[in-house]
């Protein structure tokens, strides 16, 4: 279950191993701030509240865009994180601007 929280509107949906926050928040038309898809413009930032272990490690481009500290708080790039495992996972739209 995915908990997608985005800037005006709220879903809980089904998730599918290997794809992005991002991914699922288009599928499902959750509102996600985002320009590019490659992890260089940081629009798509995403606060995870639950769930971190069902997801991928975080990314190069995550790793060079987000700031260590933001990184071990729990923010990710929804177009980066990628859902490795079943569970519950929360996440919220947290663009910078």
């Amino acid at each position: 279950m995915l908990e997608l929280k985005g800037k005006r509107t709220q879903k809980d949906v089904g998730t599918v191993i290997g794809r992005t926050i991002l991914e699922h928040a288009l599928e499902h038309k959750v509102e996600w701030g985002f320009s590019c898809v490659r992890g260089t413009c940081a629009r798509c930032r995403t606060f995870v509240a639950e769930g971190r272990d069902n997801l991928g490690e975080p990314t190069k481009a995550e790793r060079d865009r987000l700031d260590p500290e933001e990184i071990e708080e729990g923010y990710r790039l929804g177009c980066q994180a990628v859902i490795v495992k079943e569970g519950r996972i929360v996440v919220v739209n947290s663009t910078y601007f």
